[in-house]
C-alpha cells in the first residue's frame, strides 16, 4: 500500500494573536509535501435576534455594503499575516520556499463548515489549533477530529507553545 499524498492542506485559522504555531506546522507540512495551502476563516453568521435589529435601523444596501468590507478587511488581514510570516521566518532560510496559499472566508458554524469546505476543496490533511490553557479548550478541533474523512493535526496554541 502506497503512502498517503498530502497535496492540499487545509489550515483554519481565527486570526487570534497566538495561531502563528499553527500556521508553522501548515507550511513545516506544505513544504515537506510541496502541497497548497488553503488558509480558512470561519465567521459566525449574526442571529436572529441581530439581524431583525439590524434591518430595522439600516438599510438593506448599507447592510450588504458592510458585510462586504468586513470580509474584504479579515481578507487583507489574512494577506498581511502571511506576508509578515514570509518575512520573520522564511526569509533567512538559505532557499525561502514558495508557498501556494489560497484564502478563503466562510459564513457559518466553525465545525461544519471547515469539514464542508475540506469536502468541497478534496484537502488531504487539515490543520487546526487548540488553546492549551488549562479549562479553555475549544470544542470544534473535537467535532472537526471525530468527524473528518482526512487526517487532523491539532496543534496547542497560546502562550506557553509558541
Amino acid at each position: 500500500m502506497a503512502l498517503p499524498e498530502v497535496n492540499t492542506i487545509l489550515y483554519t485559522t481565527s486570526l487570534g494573536k497566538h495561531t502563528r504555531p499553527v500556521f508553522r506546522q501548515a507550511v513545516q507540512q506544505a513544504i515537506a509535501n510541496n502541497a497548497r495551502i488553503i488558509m480558512l476563516h470561519v465567521v459566525e453568521p449574526v442571529g436572529e435576534l441581530g439581524r431583525a435589529l439590524i434591518q430595522n435601523y439600516l438599510p438593506e444596501d448599507l447592510v450588504k455594503q458592510m458585510h462586504d468590507e468586513g470580509i474584504n478587511e479579515i481578507k487583507k488581514q489574512m494577506e498581511a499575516r502571511i506576508a509578515e510570516f514570509c518575512q520573520e521566518e522564511l526569509s533567512s532560510l538559505p532557499e525561502t520556499p514558495q508557498l501556494n496559499i489560497e484564502f478563503r472566508i466562510e459564513e457559518g458554524n466553525h465545525a461544519d463548515t471547515i469539514l464542508m469546505v475540506a469536502e468541497q476543496a478534496n484537502v488531504d490533511l487539515i490543520v487546526m489549533g487548540n488553546e492549551n490553557r488549562i479549562g479553555h479548550h475549544s470544542h470544534t478541533p473535537r467535532q472537526v477530529n471525530r468527524q473528518a474523512s482526512v487526517p487532523v493535526l491539532v496543534v496547542p496554541t497560546g502562550k506557553k507553545y509558541q
